[in-house]
């Protein structure tokens, strides 16, 4: 009879401390960073879609070009932040700031 080989269980956290960095480090940072981005992309094309907009349309709301559009969808982060707040305000979405201070 075989033995059972019991597997451990990893969460998240313990994954990206071993595999990107612990919390604080540049590697973990950056991650954490891009991370960040991709979900607030997603977020907008998803959100772009649910209302039934195109690109030129989102653009036209806030006063932007087709391509700004894209590219805020394809890689937001040299997006100015006033577009990310009028593109969000053109979805009709809210967003929400946690700020946590560092002491």
């Amino acid at each position: 009879m075989k033995k059972k080989t019991k597997l451990k269980v990893y969460s998240l956290d313990e994954v990206l401390d071993k595999q990107i960095g612990k919390k604080g480090t540049k590697a973990r940072n950056r991650f954490d960073r891009k991370v960040q981005l991709e979900i607030l992309r997603d977020q907008i094309k998803m959100l772009r879609k649910k209302r039934n907009l195109t690109q030129e349309q989102l653009g036209k709301r806030i006063g932007v070009q087709k391509a700004q559009i894209s590219k805020l969808e394809n890689s937001p982060n040299s997006a100015r932040f006033d577009t990310i707040l009028n593109v969000f305000q053109a979805l009709d979405a809210e967003i929400i700031f946690d700020i946590k201070v560092k002491n």
